[in-house]
């Protein structure tokens, strides 16, 4: 009878095997012989606390964190780069601990490792995903190159409000390119094999409703409803999923009033249960402690708790799992199957990208050498970088510039300036080493160009860690920049922002030219109105009085390391400006949050004369540049919309066209974009949507026809009945240059 026994049960296993892969075999079977301190050890992250290639760590902190690393307590270190750095701490992971278990290496690789592309928020207004694509792919060689395996990014944060400064990590405003942004980058970063050695895993976050933070205050909480969430905020972070994203972050804020690290319903339903994610969820930096700041949490033991049965896997540095879950097992707060899922998720990971097969796959010195700064990737994010700028103004054709026997002032610290156009997250970019707008100005040898500083914008050296020191009082530079401007033909005028005044932690209530600059912009108009404005900035600012006065307005954003060449490339026409932004200009700050997609009132208006109607008494409702806006050298004409039928069931599509005549002097590039309104459903709909763009290239005189499918999923959103459906009914579609036209069709959507 025992033999029978053990029989049945040797098919049972060997049936239950072939209905798994050799990655869950192997994963099942490394868990098998895992104690609990060493499956809570792989859901422990630390950031790097000593030079692993030095002497010991000394102090008891650090000593305890190197005691946890030999014991196989640690699963994953973050901010360790360098390949014998990591590999010496892999080492001790791999052949110093009982199991062996490698390390997974983390760094905030968000727009290049070194050779640095311009910041996400310029990408994404190149609207060109393959060079998106390729920038990130970028950031992943040179990451690998360094030994790193795991990067957090993408940030998928939709966000309407420029107070916020993280709004440069993401791609602005709008759910439906935020989303193909988003693959566009996981692609990059992932390749189509994550066992690669020059692909990383990435990271979509931050899980969720991050970039909604009230008043536009970093860390702040997000108040938002159920449609806002599903209809706008989640669906970049899905678009992530179904690209096969291999970890997810959650964030910092509360959602319905639960801290995200702490929320089910986010981790467990949503994210886990209906998009069956099958990687892991890394917190936040120490956000699972914050919880108890929140009123959340009582104390870190039940914070842990809260998190690790709300489905958070791993702990950023807050050290609460590693110290904490043992007991909650113990005591039945949490399961031990809780633990094994967590376990399992990272394990899973860990085998995705080879690391069981060689755990230092990633450390080989001479492709360090060989790739990190190579000349290669140096061309690429210049090409990115070109495709980003946005021309938003040019009266009177005052650019492109003329390359002979012209006078040029050039004026602004900010022209000078090598770092702050690596932006924040700059990952091991090296301080001081873009090249200025100056620079890249300098290397067409046919002008001759003045420099004057005119002002210091910010005082001393800028880091992440502190506020950037603005200059209020000192005007000691004006007369020399006047001088500059009083003997130029054209001036060129580069403000904006320091590199560390946008990301994290960057938060303004002005959207203004920081300190004197604006002073010194009026002061020098007085001068010489041939003006050209580049700015250099992480955010969309208030220039209102600039577009009224100023002829010409290049948004030259923070383009990374090539970001002088781009620049005077653009001003020279060497490469026709074809960005469009991503984020609304606002007229003042007043109207923040701004966004093009917003809901009509029962009181619509555009008239500030009416007094009860929704308008404001002292400007006008529209954006200063809306969604989708920026100009090219030549002009593009629209004409011709037309569309194959009025009408459609949901098993059908129709296709719209209109054609788009380059009318002007300069081969140039345009972004076609189709919106679509929904004039009424079972919520209140948007006024419009974007639901598809192309970016075609026309030769001066040459028209083409451009063609948009639209099928009911492109109709879809999440509706009364709490689930993605189209509903029947009137739609109108429009097509243009952005978000503004006004040209349309009508068609319906049959039962």
């Amino acid at each position: 009878m025992k033999k029978i026994f053990f029989l049945l049960i040797s098919f049972a296993f060997i049936f239950s095997c072939e209905d798994k892969s050799e990655k869950e075999i192997f994963i099942d079977n490394l868990l098998s012989k895992m104690t609990l301190d060493e499956k809570i050890g792989q859901m422990n992250q630390y950031n790097g606390f000593w030079d692993a290639t030095g002497p010991l760590p000394e102090g008891e902190w650090q000593k305890n964190r190197y005691r946890h690393l030999k014991n196989g307590l640690v699963g994953s270190m973050l901010n360790v780069t360098g390949v014998d750095k990591i590999r010496a701490l892999q080492k001790i992971a791999v052949e110093e601990t009982r199991l062996g278990v490698p390390l997974i290496f983390a760094f905030d690789v968000i727009h290049g490792y070194q050779t640095i592309s311009p910041i996400p928020l310029a990408e994404s207004a190149s609207w060109d995903l393959e060079a998106i694509e390729k920038s990130a792919r970028v950031a992943a060689t040179e990451a690998s190159a360094a030994g790193l395996n795991w990067t957090f990014a993408p940030m998928v944060d939709i966000s309407r409000d420029a107070r916020w400064g993280r709004v440069m990590e993401g791609a602005g405003e709008d759910p439906f390119l935020g989303s193909l942004i988003a693959q566009a980058r996981i692609r990059g970063f992932q390749g189509n094999d994550l066992s690669a050695i020059n692909t990383i895993a990435a990271c979509a976050k931050h899980f969720a409703s991050y970039g909604f933070a009230e008043a536009g205050r970093d860390y702040n909480t997000a108040d938002t409803n159920e449609y806002t969430l599903f209809n706008t905020i989640l669906p970049p972070f899905k678009a992530s999923v179904d690209a096969g994203v291999s970890t997810f972050m959650n964030s910092f804020n509360t959602v319905d009033e639960i801290p995200a690290t702490g929320s089910t319903f986010l981790q467990r339903d949503i994210l886990k249960g209906e998009w069956e994610f099958e990687g892991f969820v890394v917190s936040d930096w120490g956000s699972i402690g914050e919880m108890i700041p929140h009123g959340y949490a009582r104390d870190g033991a039940h914070a842990a708790e809260i998190a690790a049965n709300a489905g958070s896997d791993m702990d950023m540095e807050s050290s609460l799992y590693v110290r904490k879950l043992n007991e909650l097992v113990a005591n039945e707060k949490v399961d031990i199957s809780i633990i094994d899922d967590a376990v399992r998720r990272i394990l899973g990971v860990k085998y995705d990208l080879g690391l069981f097969d060689d755990p230092y796959k990633y450390c080989n010195e001479e492709r360090e050498k060989e790739i990190i700064g190579s000349k290669e990737n140096h061309e690429a994010v210049l090409d990115i970088a070109r495709k980003s700028i946005v021309l938003l103004k040019n009266k009177d054709e005052l650019l492109p510039l003329k390359k002979k026997n012209q006078t040029i002032a050039v004026i602004g610290q900010l022209a000078n300036d090598k770092n702050s156009s690596i932006g924040n997250w700059r990952g091991r970019g090296v301080a001081n080493s873009a090249v200025s707008v100056l620079e890249g100005l300098r290397s067409y040898k046919d002008n001759k160009l003045i420099y004057a500083k005119g002002l210091d914008v910010y005082y001393g050296d800028t880091n992440f860690f502190t506020r950037v020191d603005i200059n209020y009082n000192d005007k000691r530079g004006f007369s020399q920049a006047r001088s500059a401007a009083k003997s130029s033909d054209v001036v060129i005028m580069v403000l904006g922002e320091e590199g560390y005044q946008t990301g994290e932690g960057r938060s303004r209530t002005n959207l203004l030219l920081p300190g004197l600059q604006q002073e010194l912009l009026e002061e020098i108009y007085k001068i010489n109105k041939n003006i050209v404005l580049v700015l250099v900035n992480g955010r969309p600012l208030n220039i209102s009085w600039a577009d009224e006065n100023i002829p010409s307005i290049v948004e030259a954003w923070q383009l990374g390391s090539q970001a002088g060449n781009a620049i005077a490339e653009v001003l020279y026409g060497d490469y026709n400006p074809s960005g469009k932004l991503t984020m609304s200009f606002p007229r003042n700050v007043g109207q923040v949050p701004i966004y093009y997609n917003y809901k009509n009132t029962g009181r619509p208006s555009k008239s500030q004369k009416a007094v009860t109607t929704s308008a404001y008494s002292d400007v006008e409702n529209s954006p200063l540049y809306p969604f989708g806006y920026g100009l090219s050298y030549t002009n593009f004409n629209y004409s011709n919309l037309m569309i194959s039928s009025d009408s459609m069931n949901v098993n059908e599509s129709i296709v719209a066209s209109i054609t788009v005549t380059n009318s002007g002097k300069y081969k140039g590039k345009e972004v076609v974009q189709l919106y679509i309104r929904d004039l009424f459903g079972s919520l209140s709909r948007p006024l419009k949507e974007l639901k598809g763009f192309e970016m075609i290239e026309l030769e001066p005189g040459e028209s083409k026809i451009v063609n948009f499918t639209i099928d009911s999923s492109l109709l879809k959103y999440y509706t009364v009945n709490k689930k993605w459906e189209s509903e029947p009914g009137d739609f109108n579609i429009y097509i243009g240059g952005n978000s503004d036209v006004e040209m349309f069709k009508k068609f319906k959507l049959m039962d």
